[in-house]
Order: C-alpha cells, then sequence, then structure tokens
C-alpha cells in the first residue's frame, strides 16, 4: 500500500432501488479495511423513501438524485463528475465487496503509472463460481469475461495484465477517465447500459492506457440481479432474461462499441468472426423476438450521428495522449 494510504477513492454506487441488494453493498463498503473513501449512491429510481431509508442508515454517504435522465451511464458521469478521488470505482448495487478488496485492488495501479484499469477476482453468488477474472474483447468484438461461469479451482491466481475491467466492479485511475472524457462524459450516455464496460476499456487500450488483475481483490456478484428476472440470476445467456428495452441496448451498443473503437485492420481480420455471431444473433431475433426489429433501427438511427461524432473526437483525443507519451 505504499504510495497510496493518502489516497482518496471515490465508490460511487448506482441503485435501482432494490434495498435487499444496495443494503449488503453498503454494508461492505462500510467494513473496507482501506478508509480513505468517499461514497456517493446515484438514486437512480424515482422513488424517494428510498433516499429516507439511505440518508437515515447511512448518513456519512453522499447522496444524489438521477430524475434528469435515470440510466446507468448518466449516473456514472453523474457520480465521476462530483468526486474527489484519484481513484473511482464504479459499483452495481448487487455486489458485495470482501473487507480487502480496495485494499488489496489498489496495489494495481502501483505496477505502472500506465495502469488505468483494476481488475479484481468476481464470483457469483454462491461465492464458489466465477463471474469475471477481467474483461477481454473477443474475436466476435464482444465482452468476453474470462472464467466467466467456471467453478473457482484457484486456476485464476496469477497476477497479470488484463484488457479492461467488468463494470459491476470497475476500478479505475481518475486521470484516465479524465484524459478519455467526450463532451463532459466519461462513459457514453448514447449507451444507457451495457458495453459501456468494454467501450471505455477499448478506448483506454487505444490511448496507450492498460487493464490489470489483482485476484485477492474479491467481490461477489449476483449475476444479472438489477436487468433480469428474478429466474434469470446467475444464468447463462443473459439475452433471455432481458425486457425489450434492455435488449435493443445490448445490440444497439455492440454496433456503437464497434464502430467507435475498431481500427480498418481489425475489422478485416475480425469479420468473419462478427459476420457469424450476426447471422446467430439476428436468427434468434427474426425467430423468437421479431417485435425488436423496428426499436432498434430506431433506435440506431436516433444515434448514429452522435456516435461517428464521438468516434472522431476520440479519435484526436487519441493523438493528444500519445504526443505526450
Amino acid at each position: 500500500m505504499t504510495g497510496f494510504a493518502n489516497k482518496i477513492v471515490s465508490v460511487i454506487i448506482v441503485t435501482c432501488g432494490r434495498l435487499n441488494y444496495l443494503k449488503p453493498s453498503l454494508d461492505s463498503i462500510r467494513k473496507q479495511s482501506y478508509e480513505n473513501l468517499e461514497v456517493k449512491v446515484i438514486n437512480n429510481t424515482f422513488n424517494q423513501e428510498l433516499e429516507k431509508v439511505i440518508a437515515d442508515v447511512y448518513p456519512e454517504f453522499f447522496l444524489y438524485s438521477n430524475f434528469h435522465n435515470p440510466y446507468y451511464c448518466p449516473a456514472l458521469n453523474l457520480g465521476i463528475s462530483q468526486s474527489k478521488g484519484e481513484f473511482i470505482l464504479c459499483l452495481n448495487d448487487d455486489v458485495v465487496l470482501d473487507e480487502g478488496f480496495i485494499e488489496n485492488a489498489l496495489r494495481g495501479f502501483g505496477v505502472n503509472e500506465k495502469i488505468g484499469m483494476v481488475s479484481g477476482k468476481l464470483l457469483r453468488s454462491d461465492r464458489k463460481t466465477i463471474d469475471s477474472a477481467g474483461l477481454f474483447l473477443s474475436c466476435w468484438r464482444t465482452a468476453k469475461e474470462r472464467g466467466y461461469g467456471l467453478k473457482d479451482r484457484g486456476q485464476f491466481e496469477k497476477e497479470e495484465y488484463v484488457f479492461g475491467v467488468n463494470g459491476a466492479t470497475a476500478f479505475y485511475r481518475k486521470k484516465m477517465l479524465d484524459e478519455l472524457k467526450i463532451n463532459f462524459e466519461y462513459f457514453d450516455s448514447d449507451f444507457h447500459i451495457f458495453y459501456e464496460d468494454l467501450d471505455i476499456a477499448w478506448r483506454a487500450q487505444n490511448s496507450g492506457w492498460r487493464g490489470y488483475y489483482i485476484p485477492s481483490a474479491i467481490a461477489y456478484h449476483i449475476r444479472g440481479g438489477t436487468v433480469r428476472r428474478q429466474e434469470g440470476l446467475d444464468k447463462p445467456y443473459a439475452r433471455r432474461y432481458l425486457n425489450d428495452v434492455l435488449q435493443v441496448d445490448l445490440i444497439k451498443n455492440r454496433y456503437f462499441t464497434i464502430i467507435k473503437n475498431e481500427s480498418f485492420p481489425g475489422l478485416l481480420i475480425h469479420l468473419p468472426c462478427i459476420l457469424l455471431y450476426d447471422l446467430i444473433m439476428w436468427s434468434y431475433l427474426l425467430f423468437f423476438r421479431p417485435r425488436l426489429i423496428k426499436p432498434f433501427l430506431t433506435a440506431s438511427k436516433e444515434h448514429a450521428k452522435s456516435i461517428l461524432r464521438k468516434r472522431e473526437l476520440q479519435r484526436m483525443i487519441m493523438q493528444e495522449i500519445l504526443k505526450k507519451a
């Protein structure tokens, strides 16, 4: 912990209003062995009673209401913009942290000054199944969670570089986020939810930043707790359990992530995998959820100009960062 003992860590937790998830999560933050924390809870619901509960039970935590734009990415942007910390932990409200999570994870940033993202070992709620041991970019151009669904047998106990971090427990260096932000946005508000973690990891990698994995930083995640139906919690193949609005976000955001971050040579190399993935995905939609096609096209058209403009701004930002390196 040399060099980090006096650094402020800002914890941003966005809640969908389910106290059975939120309370254990906030309790686990209270129990952290690392004490120099500021905690910001973003109420992403219209439930004012929830605000009273948080204010009464957790008076030391800052509370913000996100009534203007109640989506996940804008809520994170609100929390980060109000934070003082040199390091930012973005946390889902269905995550419980091991008491040493923050203290152990901080060591990853000390590996070198270009580590901008640190991943711990994320386990499912059974505390035996791996949810993520680091985020990677698949050949399909999707987010690949290393170890996803495997029993934890100690196969990922080595500290090492990773592509990015899972959005449920995403630990970032604030300097990196500040360099990557576009028009005051750290996370792309056009995404709403899904793929925001892969998008920012890809942007970071393109700009010379790196991710690192610390297996001793452990957290426990109810996979899909904030977005899936009850029968879909901790289950594979998430698409089956999402409502139509979330399904559209999941589809469009993969395309947006590719458009914003993929290079032309990379696109050519991975095009066969991308097309195969699309064939399978669109076959599923045509046969089982054809009603999603029209809202997908509408949403894509609505955000197309914004995404193309952000790609150009990202390119300019990346050039400036690499010049300074």
